[in-house]
């Protein structure tokens, strides 16, 4: 059976990328600080439910040891994300390193404590966002999925050719953060997609299924497979 390592499993879009990957055949290692992790892993034909704060080294390491246990790693999907938005003029120190922690950082030593066990023909699939191009009041938002694309570029050059790694990011997606924003803003927002809609969880997840098979990508790595409407277009 294959082995993935999925994050940020009892969020908006988490809870249907552990299903798709379930689907798929992996047995998913389920991540989330959230008591709702077990849950979601309850859910699974084969999975492993962990409640960790992937931003300590003590929480990193219990998902290692599952790694290990399990005797080795198929694919990794760093989904674990937060937001703490304000102004940059009034955004807080502990604002800005708060969401760096964890939406870059976490993902840059998640990925480094895990390389070691990623099998040949692996994939490590991390989620970004279409606001790394600048979303305002998202300063520390925005500066952490660029991050991500970056990092998603260097490794893909590092790992090659035994392990390919992309990135995706997301446009609007129906989840509830999507859905706490006030309904005329949201609305212009739909309205500035060519598709016309907000996504749903289950595009971003098929896509993660998609780029982690490599009978499927098998020559896609350093890419950012934008999943948005159309919305990067203009």
């Amino acid at each position: 059976m294959r082995i993935a390592v999925a994050t940020g499993v009892a969020g908006g879009i988490g809870g249907k990328l552990a299903a798709r990957l379930g689907d798929a055949g992996y047995h998913v290692i389920c991540v989330d600080l959230a008591n709702g992790v077990a849950e979601v892993a309850e859910s699974l034909p084969a999975a492993t439910a962990i409640q960790a704060d992937l931003t300590s080294e003590e929480g990193r390491a219990s998902v290692v040891s599952a790694v290990q246990s399990l005797g080795g790693l198929d694919l990794l999907v760093n989904n674990a994300g937060i937001t703490r938005d304000a102004r940059i003029v009034k955004m807080s120190q502990a604002q800005f390193d708060a969401v760096l922690a964890v939406n870059l950082g976490s993902v840059f030593q998640l990925s480094t404590e895990l390389a070691p066990y990623l099998r040949e023909g692996s994939a490590i699939v991390s989620i970004s966002s279409r606001a790394y191009l600048g979303n305002f009041g998202q300063f520390n938002y925005s500066m952490s999925k660029g991050g991500v694309v970056g990092l998603t570029r260097a490794l893909a050059l590092e790992l090659a050719p035994n392990v390919r790694v992309n990135a995706i990011a997301p446009g609007l997606i129906e989840t509830p953060m999507a859905m706490a924003i006030p309904a005329e803003i949201r609305d212009a927002m739909v309205n500035a997609i060519p598709l016309q809609r907000m996504g749903l969880p289950g595009d971003v997840a098929e896509a993660v299924v998609w780029l982690g098979d490599g009978e499927r990508s098998g020559y896609l790595t350093g890419h950012v497979l934008v999943v948005g409407g159309g919305r990067s277009l203009i």
